[in-house]
């Protein structure tokens, strides 16, 4: 998952140099506030590459940042709009790409830490910031003046002679400031403010609701019997998960940011699956502080009304318009004609379990949390291959190394030269620098993989200096997991779904490292939604490739290689399941569409109500089924900004298939191959029309045919 939270800014720039007079203006008001030292944050970081200073950075210095940062790009943009000099592309576009460099800076750092190593004030800063960021950028996207002389420059674009990427950049803002309100009455504007202060706000805090309620909602176990069939290191870790929690001689089984949790596949107690299963499903429906549901629901509301008064139908109509799907019918028409094929292969693989549940005369019903055990079980049967088998050959620290690093070295002539001279926000980050061929300098990126109390769910990619050639920048961007730590002097042993994840998270990096744009804005995965997904999901497919596999699937104690015949296994098991996985995210995606196509003026009282109505009507409400994410933790939508957007990993999976399906019918794994589409995907962040790119590439438009055959649920 690509993750980008509080954006300030929709021109999205990047950070540079400051000015002499901003830095004079930055120090006069630390000395002002009493401050013993100079705000790390108010300068541009002497690390190399900018990295950040995460060893000088306390928690105090974020307020009075964002405060400062503000203040500079109101005065830049000021002087931009108030320019009494005829609007060109230099004096209002470029300039506009390199206003706003500190507030940038402050706010991708605090992204980060907010993010996945998070405390009480950063949380509380969290939730007062949002709606400051929100009335700030509504100010400049707003503004008459400045809109006025992009107007003119967008009116006179054909008579200008731009660069290409120049002129997608004038197209690109002009797209965003009309989508934004700009051409809006100024009643209709002071609304729209309002709501969007309003969402910013209560987004900032449906993620701290959730945060707490997934720490609320981990499982504490007094007996261990009741955990039979969990290794000994998932033990020892749940009973240091405890321990941190000052439940010693307990063990706690936290809470992963799905529905379904990972040892419900391990745990051969029934009433202990129940127990975890429902804490996982009801970790935001308690009653509580925490429990989402009005938060959720005045969300879905705030987002409707904006719509309307963006001239819409629906929020997911406004969103739409610059993704490469367009309109909220395509989307429902593409996951639409997925149900069918999903759904089937989920029941016969549901018919399955149950026949394996009677033969041992179970004398049950198949329900969600029986599901990953007893999958477990026919997996073995059919494929003789148990999770516990691989895991052993998948150690953590290799798979990256070994495995994600030399895929990218293969493909793209990629090495990595591992940073200990460069601070880290928490002592488990690792940090490397990226080297091309040639031996130049590409980027830095950060490594973030254990699970903690104070990180959100999921993984995700960021950016925390984003590439401008106009800025003079290059890519520092960092990974984040949530796997199980190991208990000290235990080996991160991992399943094969994490290394997945592990090759997904780096080919967002890929993305991000390959930038070679000239603008800001248009840099890297600065994307849109259901392209931004491309690069990591097609990343995924190295995992399994022959050689890179080899390379990395070894056993952590003898360094042997993997047995052929349990690679063997593990591949034609890699179709297993899949009727689930792909019904499970079909379900999300159209609860998430469901809420983003309401009608202003909807107000929905009972969202379990709404949520259950809603996957009746689709044909994806199987009781053995339920959706990745329910609406009262569905993170990516309320506050990670894929808002009508998380049907983008269903479409980005069709691209990547069928991109895959271009290697494999011209051999596959090979630098030439991957400099192709290093050179016609990777590097072009967003300077051109996203179909064109694809058709660039794989000379044609995506078809679905591939996904699905990579899916198992049609036949090649």
């Amino acid at each position: 998952m690509f993750h980008r939270r509080i954006v300030t800014f929709l021109l999205a720039v990047a950070v540079g140099l400051l000015s002499a007079s901003a830095v004079v203006s930055a120090q006069a008001v630390a000395a002002r506030s009493g401050a013993a030292r100079p705000n790390p944050l108010l300068t541009p970081s002497s690390l190399p590459f900018q990295a950040p200073p995460f060893d000088r950075i306390t928690d105090g210095d974020f307020a009075p940042a964002f405060e400062q940062g503000m203040q500079q790009q109101r005065g830049e943009v000021n002087r931009i709009a108030d320019n009494p000099a005829p609007p060109t592309f230099a004096n209002t576009l470029v300039a506009l790409e390199r206003s706003g460099q500190t507030l940038t800076r402050v706010e991708l750092v605090f992204n980060a830490l907010s993010s996945a190593n998070t405390d009480d004030a950063l949380q509380k800063l969290q939730e007062e910031i949002a709606p400051k960021l929100s009335a700030h950028q509504d100010e400049i996207l707003l503004n008459p003046r400045l809109f006025r002389r992009i107007e003119a420059i967008y009116k006179q674009r054909d008579r200008l002679d731009l660069a290409p990427e120049a002129r997608r950049l004038l197209e690109h803002q002009h797209q965003q400031f009309v989508m934004a309100g700009a051409t809006l009455s100024e009643p209709d504007k002071v609304r729209l403010k309002q709501l969007n202060e309003e969402d910013a706000a209560l987004s900032a805090k449906f993620m701290n609701q959730l945060l707490a309620a997934a720490k609320d909602g981990a499982v504490l176990v007094r007996d261990k019997g009741d955990l039979a069939g969990l290794s000994a290191a998932e033990l020892d870790a749940a009973a240091d998960a405890a321990k941190t929690r000052h439940f010693d001689g307990q063990w706690l089984l936290s809470l992963s940011n799905t529905t379904q949790q990972p040892l419900l596949a391990s745990l051969s107690n029934r009433t202990m699956r129940e127990r975890l299963f429902r804490a996982s499903w009801m970790r935001a429906e308690r009653g509580d502080a925490n429990d989402t549901r009005m938060t959720i629901g005045r969300l879905a509301e705030i987002r409707a009304e904006k719509a309307k008064v963006l001239g819409l139908a629906n929020f997911a109509a406004w969103r739409l318009q610059d993704q490469m799907a367009r309109t909220p019918a395509q989307v429902q028409t593409f996951l639409g004609d997925l149900v069918a094929a999903a759904t089937a292969k989920a029941r016969a693989e549901a018919g399955d379990i149950q026949t394996l549940i009677d033969q041992q005369r179970g004398g049950f019903s198949l329900q969600p949390w029986d599901w990953d055990f007893y999958a477990q079980q026919v997996r073995k049967a059919k494929f003789d291959l148990d999770v516990k088998d691989v895991k052993p050959y998948f150690e953590l620290t290799r798979v990256l190394e070994d495995g994600v690093f030399f895929a990218a070295h293969e493909l793209y002539g990629l090495t990595f030269k591992e940073r200990h001279d460069l601070p880290v926000y928490q002592q488990d980050v690792r940090v490397f620098e990226v080297l091309d061929e040639d031996g130049s300098h590409l980027g830095v990126v950060y490594f973030d993989y254990f699970r903690r109390d104070n990180k959100n769910g999921g993984a995700w990619m960021d950016t925390l200096v984003p590439q401008s050639k106009l800025l003079g920048s290059k890519p520092v961007i960092y990974n984040v997991a949530n796997f199980q730590k190991p208990a000290p002097g235990q080996p991160a042993l991992i399943s094969f779904d994490d290394v997945t994840t592990m090759f997904h998270e780096f080919g967002h990096g890929l993305h991000g490292l390959f930038a070679s744009q000239e603008y800001p804005t248009l840099s890297g995965t600065a994307v849109a939604r259901d392209f931004v997904e491309f690069p990591s999901q097609f990343n995924e497919h190295w995992a399994l490739d022959p050689a890179v596999f080899a390379h990395y699937a070894r056993h952590y104690e003898t360094s042997a290689p993997m047995p052929q015949v349990l690679v063997d296994k593990i591949k034609r098991a890699a179709k297993f399941n899949q009727g689930y996985a792909l019904t499970e995210l079909l379900a999300a995606a159209d609860l998430d569409m469901a809420w983003h196509t309401l009608p202003a003026g909807s107000a929905i009282s009972d969202v379990d109500r709404f949520e259950a109505d809603v996957l009746a009507r689709a044909h994806l409400a199987l009781p053995q089924v339920p959706p990745r994410y329910r609406s009262s933790y569905f993170l990516h939508i309320w506050a990670n900004g894929y808002a009508a957007g998380y049907y983008a990993y269903l479409w980005s999976e069709m691209l990547d298939d069928d991109a895959f399906a271009w290697f494999e019918e011209h051999g596959g794994l090979s630098r030439t191959n991957g400099q192709r589409f290093r050179n016609l995907i990777l590097s072009k962040g967003n300077t051109e029309e996203y179909a064109k790119m694809f058709r660039d590439f794989r000379g044609r438009d995506p078809i679905v045919e591939p996904m699905l055959v990579q899916r198992g649920v049609r036949e090649r």
